[in-house]
């Protein structure tokens, strides 16, 4: 009998792996990935070998921005009914482009967290179907877990390394040993840096989605004008914040009388929350160096695809003589490619889920931590980060 995924319930699993019993890395595995926890329908087919490489066979993403576009932001209720009419024909797109029919796949699986639980549920519950359907092994994947996973799908990496997930609801430095296998050395305390890149863009009038409309007007500003906050400054953990750099950037756009004023209040901004994911990086890097010879420093998430970020993490990983990777920019923002490169490693353990998995609108990667020493109140949703 295959394991139980670490988050199934106690009464085994619903599905079992193909071989079961059999020792599961030794072999290639292709899997159907569906992701669905926030704005974006996603589906993708990816075949993980035996040694560890990763193909991306087919990868569709069906955006949503023109749904939510008119209310500056993601509507929950919006967005899971656009899951429903979407789901069906992207899962059928990807195992088209991949040239493959079901019986060819080794599992289904799908996002269970975090995310809009009203979105969750619509893949959760198709890719339960999917591989109920076809006789398939379901695996339900952490959303954060497929963001630690990605920038496995552009090139080989190996176990450990330490990892950045920046992106629009999550920041967080994490330990990453293996699948299933995190620990977390900071996180927000507040908001996130994407949801600080979109609401302080929203506040200028950019639109939405609000981060790619302040990277492409900060490039012509000249940010050394402002002298925006620099949080917890006075500690010497990982930890981040941005509500505070939210609410100064936000006055400030207010006085803004030209598109230059704008423009430099962009790039000031931009340089800022750049700067704040150095500094605390930095800090990570010195106590993960102490504990390993191998020092890769892998940045993931939406926010990786801003150049800026990039380049001044790369500068900053340079500097303490880690390597430096991101994921392609395709598969920096939420994307199928990633759930299904996590569920195909957790297949290559013998990890499967139970058919009865819940979705869960919080789910920490570092679930231990969170519980024992929770930065944000735990509620009735679970631990957030």
């Amino acid at each position: 009998m295959s394991k139980t995924a670490d988050y199934s319930s106690e009464t085994g699993p619903a599905t079992v792996a193909k071989n079961a019993g059999v020792e599961q890395a030794s072999r290639e595995v292709t899997v159907l990935g569906l992701e669905t926890s926030c704005d974006e329908t996603a589906a993708s087919v990816v075949r993980l070998s035996a040694d560890g490489a990763a193909t991306v066979l087919s990868s569709v993403v069906h955006s949503q921005i023109d749904d939510h576009a008119a209310y500056g932001g993601v509507v929950p209720e919006i967005a899971a009914r656009s899951h429903v009419e979407m789901i069906a024909g992207v899962a059928s797109r990807a195992m088209a482009e991949a040239g493959l029919a079901y019986p060819a796949l080794d599992a289904v699986a799908a996002t269970a967290g975090p995310g809009l639980v009203g979105g969750v549920m619509v893949g959760l519950s198709f890719g339960k179907a999917a591989a109920l359907a076809r006789g398939l092994p379901f695996v339900a994947v952490n959303h954060l877990e497929g963001h630690a996973v990605s920038a496995r799908l552009g090139e080989r990496v190996e176990y450990p390394f330490l990892l950045l997930l920046v992106s629009g609801g999550h920041c967080q430095l994490l330990e990453v040993r293996g699948i299933g296998d995190m620990s977390r050395l900071g996180t927000t305390i507040d908001d996130a840096a994407g949801e600080a890149f979109d609401k302080i863009a929203k506040a200028m009038g950019l639109g939405y989605p609000g981060g790619p409309a302040l990277e492409k007007l900060a490039a012509s500003g000249d940010g050394s004008r402002f002298d925006l906050p620099r949080a917890l400054l006075g500690r010497k953990d990982c930890d981040f914040s941005f509500s505070g750099l939210k609410t100064a950037a936000s006055r400030l756009a207010q006085t803004c009388e030209t598109d230059q004023d704008r423009a430099d209040v962009a790039d000031a901004v931009q340089n800022a929350i750049a700067r704040q994911l150095s500094e605390r990086s930095e800090r990570a890097m010195k106590a993960y160096a102490e504990r390993h010879e191998h020092r890769l420093f892998v940045v993931a998430g939406g926010v990786a695809a801003n150049r800026t970020v990039r380049a001044t993490l790369e500068a900053t990983a340079a500097k303490h003589g880690f390597g430096f990777l991101a994921p392609p920019m395709a598969y920096c923002t939420d994307n199928a490619a990633m759930i299904a490169l996590a569920g195909a490693e957790r297949l290559q353990l013998g990890l499967v889920s139970d058919i009865d998995t819940a979705p869960r609108p919080r789910w920490p990667l570092d679930e231990a931590r969170a519980l024992a020493d929770p930065v944000h109140p735990t509620g009735r949703k679970g631990a957030k980060a």
